[in-house]
């Protein structure tokens, strides 16, 4: 019983202590402080709104407050320098009723796009008929299951995608004639 007095005692005097020093900060502010950040919340909106909807005046007229203003990191220097490169290649916007490009506007005006290289015709078909072949090519819209998951033992159904006039099949079969 004795402990838990003393225990109860030492944590009444830690947190008397830990107001007292709270208190003291407070009363550290001068008259002119305090007078300072309400003009400073006052200027910003970081006041209560009202009492039912908890918002700060801020977050209910956003329109009243101007927001702070976020640092980019860039330099003048660069913000310049990007912009005349935008400039020589036609990024720049044209006119807004458009909201074209200089050099969708005018493109013989600028050197064209670099293009990646694609995949040849050949070599779509050879990867489709091998899809095909393997059953990795989705037959069921609905489902989406490819020919593989809808036929697991490889029963050999595979659809004709292109059976027209004179196309083979996937095994290389003649495609009939309609």
């Amino acid at each position: 019983m004795k402990l838990i007095r003393t225990t109860s005692t030492l944590v009444l005097l830690a947190a008397a202590s830990a107001f007292a020093a709270q208190a003291q900060a407070q009363s550290a502010k001068t008259r002119d402080d305090v007078k300072a950040e309400w003009a400073e919340a006052q200027r910003t909106g970081n006041l209560p709104a009202d009492g039912e909807s908890g918002l700060l005046l801020r977050e209910l007229h956003p329109q009243l407050y101007p927001q702070a203003a976020a640092r980019g990191g860039r330099t003048r220097e660069e913000v310049q320098a990007e912009y005349a490169d935008a400039v020589r290649s036609g990024a720049v916007i044209a006119s807004a009723e458009s909201g074209l490009t200089l050099q969708q506007q005018y493109p013989e005006r600028y050197p064209a796009a670099a293009r990646l290289a694609g995949k040849s015709r050949e070599e779509v078909k050879t990867e489709t008929l091998a899809a095909i072949r393997n059953g990795d090519l989705i037959v069921n819209g609905e489902l989406g299951l490819r020919a593989n998951e809808l036929h697991p033992g490889g029963s050999g159904h595979v659809p004709k995608l292109f059976a027209r006039r004179g196309a083979a099949d996937v095994y290389g079969n003649p495609a009939p004639v309609r």
